[in-house]
């Protein structure tokens, strides 16, 4: 998938986390991977690459990547998971029987590295079985799938037939995930209840006019296209909306687990620990998180208190932090009011930032509002093209905005865009040959949000944050991640 980040994703990583209970044999066993010695690391990414651009079509269509096709989308059914698993097998054999190149530094070393890890972590984390039960309103369907028609490319007869047939690939997607789902409940697995309970609503709002996937049927400026749209919406997108809606309503939600922790799902302590890896390439133990975390609110709370001595009376973080949503005084006013403050304090880190780093990405970023179907989103961050023609995306939450607060809107900004994951991403794309375009295309949770968390803290050192409460919410925010 695109650099994309939940505020998901995520974490969502570019390559989908697949996960199974298939279990591969002598995969590290030098011995048994003979056969695959005869090949260079370029030549094994170059393989790797090709088939995940096929596996994730929309790749192609969220970096735009030249002479591509935007016909499909990606095969969310248990056989084709199970098909990629051996390739991830293969490939990882094979990595094995080439062993990782001495030259530190060097582009293969660099190749080697990232898809090793990327196989290895995703090998561990099969035993998760995230393919039966991620359907919450961070991992469901429609928090990513819908995006892709926002960027369709229209600009052609055979570009708008490219978007019809994906258009008409969506209904079986949605009915997929809904036989995925199903077969996670009949063997335990779900997501908790408290994390699905708006899925229903919000899968309901792609029902509305405002929907990405009537929206490409506007902006084509095509009488006959536009109607071709709205009838695969009328009789395959919007029935198969209301089933997978009636189903989370009527079916998932009685049997969805109460439980918050992982460890409730089958093997969910060993899944723990993989997940983990998958995020940040290493294996801590859920007490040494903790602990790590409890360090880190320990000293954010002592920068809070000096705040709230010098500039509100010595407050409690905690009742601060309560009526923070809620005062006027803290609050919007309108969402016009709360688009203008984002972007007013983009055009300030856009300049900034320029003053300090030498290196700043071709692509510009721009804010959108999200579309209702993603309304209960904190902000997430969209890549741009590869070439920088198509600026990246920040699509911010505006609902309700007299009980949103302008606390935690600059750091979440400076995070995403500026000097966060738009620069980090946009560059990275950038970088041409200096590394394998599968290493350009992918990334790591860990690095990259780490990055974010770094910019925010960079983003004080530039005297971005005017305000004490601008202070606060920075602060807020660093202590959710801890």
């Amino acid at each position: 998938m695109p650099f994309q980040t939940h505020i998901r994703l995520i974490p969502q990583a570019l390559l989908l986390v697949l996960l199974s209970a298939c279990e591969p044999s002598n995969i590290n066993d030098p011995s048994s991977n003979a056969e695959y010695s005869n090949r260079t690391i370029e030549e094994i990414a170059d393989e790797v690459l090709a088939a995940t651009m096929d596996r994730y079509p929309s790749m192609r269509t969220f970096y735009s990547i030249e002479n591509s096709r935007h016909d499909r989308l990606f095969d969310n059914s248990l056989n084709g998971l199970t098909t990629w698993q051996v390739k991830e097998d293969e490939w990882l054999s094979e990595l094995n029987a080439v062993g990782e190149p001495q030259e530190i530094g060097s582009k293969d070393w660099v190749s080697y590295g990232i898809l090793h890890e990327s196989l290895e972590s995703s090998q561990e984390a099969r035993i998760c079985r995230k393919e039966l039960w991620e359907t919450s309103t961070t991992t469901a369907w429609y928090t990513s799938l819908p995006f892709i028609f926002d960027i369709q490319p229209l600009d052609s007869e055979d570009l708008k037939d490219q978007a019809l047939k994906r258009l008409r690939q969506v209904d079986n997607f949605i009915d997929t995930e809904i036989v995925n789902l199903k077969l996670g409940l009949s063997q335990g697995y779900s997501s908790p209840r408290v994390t699905v309970e708006a899925v229903p609503s919000e899968a309901r709002a792609l029902l509305e006019e405002s929907s990405p996937f009537l929206g490409i049927g506007i902006r084509a400026n095509d009488v006959f296209f536009k109607e071709n749209v709205q009838k695969i919406f009328d009789e395959e997108i919007a029935p198969a909306i209301h089933r997978f809606a009636n189903f989370i309503e009527k079916d998932y939600l009685n049997k969805a687990r109460k439980d918050i922790s992982i460890s409730f799902n089958p093997n969910g302590s060993e899944c723990y620990p993989a997940l983990v890896r998958s995020f940040v390439t290493i294996e801590p133990s859920a007490d040494q998180i903790h602990e790590l975390g409890l360090q880190q609110i320990k000293k954010i709370r002592v920068e809070m208190e000096a705040i709230l001595s010098e500039h509100y009376s010595g407050e409690s973080i905690e009742k601060f932090l309560r009526r923070v949503n809620l005062d006027r005084e803290f609050t919007f006013r309108s969402e016009e009011e709360v688009v203008q403050y984002s972007r007013d304090g983009l055009d300030a880190a856009r300049k900034e930032v320029a003053k300090v780093f030498g290196l700043m990405p071709k692509a510009d970023v721009k804010i959108k509002p999200y579309p209702d179907f993603a309304a209960s989103g904190v902000g997430e961050y969209h890549s741009s093209s590869e070439d920088g023609s198509r600026p990246g995306i920040f699509y911010i939450a505006v609902k309700d905005p007299e009980h949103r607060s302008r606390a935690s809107q600059l750091s979440t900004l400076y995070h995403e865009t500026y000097p966060g994951h738009h620069m980090q991403g946009a560059i990275a794309l950038e970088l041409g040959s200096k590394v394998h375009s599968f290493v350009r295309y992918t990334y790591n949770a860990g690095y990259s949000e780490g990055w974010g968390l770094y910019s925010e803290r960079l983003a004080q050192e530039l005297s971005l944050y005017k305000t004490s409460l601008d202070l606060m919410g920075m602060l807020s925010d660093q202590a959710a991640s801890s």
